[in-house]
């Protein structure tokens, strides 16, 4: 690990990158270019004192996990990522096993600017990638490479939010999802490692998978139960990236709807709540490991 090279690109990645661009508001006592290293941890997730240690070159070495959320925070290239990753000493993410699970900029710049929609970017196998800061408020989830499905059939508070008559539909489209992304990429060995996990660890999921059924996750109607704003009926867009490997998924409510209101609500509770708890924001919401 080079640290005082580690700390100097993430020094030069920092005041490069324009507030505007990843939704923070300059304000007129800004007097250094770029971001603050306050807001670069945020974006980041992790505390101001460990980001400030990776900047003097004092930190511990960065996980993998940790290395993968600065790069989203900063919105780094894929080459940037990379030599990201050398300089912490960490061979960067191949593509082997499947879609590259580096969101691109020009992504994470629509995922900024959607500050009235939750919105998540996910990989096709299931992983949190990126999200905005009313996702985080919505469902929750805020750990990067959470695996969405492996949560549902494993995790009891993966459903907490959502109807129990609803449960059964959205098992089914997480298995179809599974079913049509693992045919598409028989290769792909952490794709099956995660199928052979969740059969021998669901019998839900077990017998979901027999009946072999397919299909991918497009547009649908989703509802929530929020513990502080109730019942939310929302539309739910999904649109892929070139090679179907990543998806943005927009929750949006009709306008003038009462779950317009309570999702108008939820971003304000959201937003003061993540404040509160120094938790992270916009696509920007994703926390290294815990």
């Amino acid at each position: 690990m080079d640290r005082a090279e580690l700390a100097d690109f993430l020094r030069r990645c920092r005041t490069r990158l324009d507030p505007a661009t990843v939704g923070l508001t300059a304000g007129p006592r800004r007097r250094t270019p770029g971001l603050r290293r306050e807001e670069a941890a945020m974006l980041t997730g992790a505390s101001v004192d460990h980001y400030t240690r990776l900047e003097q070159g004092r930190g511990s070495r960065p996980s993998r996990q940790m290395l993968a959320a600065l790069a989203r925070a900063l919105r780094l290239t894929q080459d940037e990522r990379d030599h990201l990753f050398h300089l912490a000493g960490e061979e960067p993410p191949r593509s082997g096993d499947g879609p590259a699970q580096h969101v691109r900029p020009a992504l994470l710049m629509v995922l900024d600017r959607l500050h009235d929609a939750p919105a998540h970017v996910y990989s096709d196998r299931g992983e949190l990638l990126a999200q905005n800061a009313l996702a985080t408020a919505l469902t929750g989830e805020t750990e990067p490479g959470h695996n969405v499905i492996r949560g549902w059939f494993t995790d009891p508070a993966a459903r907490r939010f959502h109807l129990p008559q609803d449960h059964a539909a959205q098992s089914l489209v997480h298995v179809a999802q599974l079913r049509a992304v693992s045919a598409s990429r028989p290769g792909d060995r952490h794709l099956a490692a995660l199928v052979a996990e969740l059969r021998e660890a669901s019998e839900e999921f077990a017998a979901l998978w027999a009946e072999h059924r397919v299909a991918m996750r497009r547009a649908e109607r989703k509802r929530f139960l929020h513990p502080a704003v109730g019942l939310l009926e929302l539309g739910c867009e999904v649109l892929l990236t070139a090679d179907c490997g990543q998806r943005l998924v927009i929750h949006t409510a009709e306008p003038g709807s009462e779950s317009y209101e309570r999702l108008r609500l939820l971003a304000v509770i959201g937003l003061q709540d993540l404040g509160a708890t120094g938790g992270p924001d916009a696509p920007r919401g994703l926390s290294p490991s815990r």
